[in-house]
């Protein structure tokens, strides 16, 4: 029996490793858009899971809001703490509407890990602005989830807990760019529609 040298094996695998990608990206959309399109968040193909990486998704995104508005807790704006004691208050009763959908549709009681969040620092004289970029771009994903998911869901409380998330996560984007603008002269370069 004859060996492989060891730069013949490496060469084996790196034209083998090529070849997979080239096959991927010509035989699968999905596989070629995910090569490029690294800003989006992506639900999955419309599957009888769908709705379950939906709700995970968005009780993560709520436990994300949770974790900015811990940090928030240092701010000296009135509005930056109410908003913070807002959040902490309104999330947990809407996590826990997720969590019962995930029980009674799919018998799933896992936790959610949290997610990772922008570590907004020590308060200085920019802190709050951090805090609004943070919270922006965190409203501008969950807008980007609420509408990849009325595209592929068709379950009724899927898509009215989108819509009411879209619009609640618009407008919260519209008030926190005139705090950002009024308190720093920040201007908004690529808001969503």
């Amino acid at each position: 029996m004859r060996k492989i040298s060891l730069p013949l094996a490496i060469a084996l695998m790196i034209v083998s490793c090529v070849i997979g990608i080239g096959a991927g990206y010509w035989l699968t959309p999905q596989y070629r858009l995910s090569m490029y399109d690294k800003n989006t968040m992506d639900l999955g193909a419309p599957d009888k899971w769908l709705d379950l990486r939906y709700l995970d998704a968005m009780i993560s995104h709520h436990r994300g809001a949770m974790l900015l508005a811990h940090q928030a807790s240092q701010s000296k704006k009135k509005e930056i703490s109410a908003l913070a004691v807002d959040i902490l208050q309104n999330e947990p009763p809407a996590i826990r509407e997720l969590y019962r959908w995930k029980k009674e549709w799919y018998g799933d009681s896992r936790i959610v890990p949290d997610p990772q969040v922008p570590r907004i620092g020590r308060y200085d004289r920019t802190f709050d602005l951090r805090f609004l970029n943070a919270l922006i771009a965190h409203h501008e994903n969950g807008i980007r989830m609420t509408r990849e998911i009325r595209l592929k869901s068709s379950r009724s409380e899927i898509l009215d807990n989108a819509d009411s998330v879209e619009l609640f996560l618009h407008n919260g984007i519209g008030m926190l760019s005139e705090w950002r603008t009024e308190w720093y002269h920040a201007i908004d370069t690529n808001p969503l529609p």
